[in-house]
């Protein structure tokens, strides 16, 4: 029987971050339509609809939280005593090394983590629109930092999500973010359209299920290929799958635990959204060898008569998505 694993909680009414685990579900349709979120589900401050967390408008269509909620991961450089302190935070367009660290109140490094899904620390890189994403899987020095190569194509606005539990007693686990910044002239991409499939690799992915607003939910990607289901998955992580969930606008930062199973051609994850709004999936997964990402945009807590949220490809040459682990970039 799976066992759906429930998403950390970072607010009052409900959870925010993500997990990786195993996961297989039932291969269905297109995501259902999810229903509107009650005020008292939302978890999050997010900024005024129609305007983006930097201000720009047209883009983000998250509703605002009660006073007093806490916020979903992602949204803090400091939470729980740590900071995610960036020594890199204006790297140039192209292959660059970026190099950061977590400090304790006390303002120094951390050196102990706890090892989590194969990794001390997981270390992403989106862009402020949401067409670019890097995995990156740094590594810590003795002195406790963090540095990783990355490949960050064009100028514009970056953020950087590190997802670690510190090694000390009664530590909690924590995703922090941090901005930065590549020079030069910047030309944002809109966000892809909402579409049932992406393809990528020569592999095409299914997303079926429903993403509501302050209530659990299942999300089902089904990989296959040349027509052909793909039944013999390979372990990423430890996991059949590795879904990373980013809120258009602010980029609040979900990280959703599958369910137990495997090894394909379904994964299926158990997820709750924060907020009524667009989210890009990045679903990872692994497969002869290599790992590749397929993205989705999906609209949570879409009103009566509004188009289902369903999946839409994102490995164009406009989007990329990169793990480091083998130096890949998709695109």
């Amino acid at each position: 029987m799976n066992t759906a694993l429930k998403i950390t909680a970072f607010a009052a009414a409900l959870a925010a971050t993500f997990g990786t685990a195993y996961g297989v579900g039932k291969g269905v349709g297109p995501v259902a339509e999810p229903k509107q979120a009650e005020h008292g589900d939302h978890a999050a401050a997010t900024p005024t609809p129609g305007t983006s967390a930097d201000g720009h408008a047209g883009h983000d269509e998250t509703t605002p939280a009660p006073a007093g909620a806490e916020l979903p991961g992602g949204l803090q450089v400091s939470d729980g005593g740590y900071t995610l302190a960036l020594e890199t935070p204006t790297p140039p367009a192209g292959r660059s090394t970026l190099k950061f660290s977590v400090k304790d109140a006390a303002g120094k490094k951390v050196t102990a983590f706890t090892t989590e899904h194969g990794k001390e620390l997981h270390f992403i890189v989106a862009s402020r629109d949401l067409t670019v994403f890097r995995h990156l899987h740094p590594v810590k020095a003795a002195d406790g930092t963090w540095t990783v190569e990355a490949d960050l194509p064009a100028a514009g606005g970056y953020k950087a999500f590190a997802d670690f539990k510190p090694a000390a007693k009664g530590a909690k686990n924590l995703t922090l973010g941090v901005d930065l910044g590549v020079p030069g002239a910047y030309a944002p991409k809109p966000l892809p359209a909402v579409a049932p499939t992406a393809t990528v690799d020569g592999y095409q992915v299914r997303l079926g299920g429903t993403l509501d607003p302050g209530k659990a939910g299942e999300l089902r990607l089904t990989v296959s290929k040349a027509g052909k289901p793909v039944t013999d998955l390979e372990p990423y992580l430890g996991a059949y799958g590795h879904l990373v969930a980013l809120r258009q606008g602010d980029l609040a930062y979900l990280h959703v635990h599958p369910n137990e199973g495997g090894p394909g051609p379904d994964v299926s994850f158990t997820a709750t959204a924060p907020t009524a709004g667009t989210y890009r999936l990045f679903l990872d997964f692994q497969h002869e060898g290599k790992v590749r990402t397929a993205a989705f945009t999906v609209k949570a807590g879409a009103p009566s008569g509004a188009p289902a949220a369903t999946a839409t490809p994102s490995a164009t040459a406009s989007e990329t998505a990169e793990h480091d682990a083998g130096g890949h970039a998709h695109g």
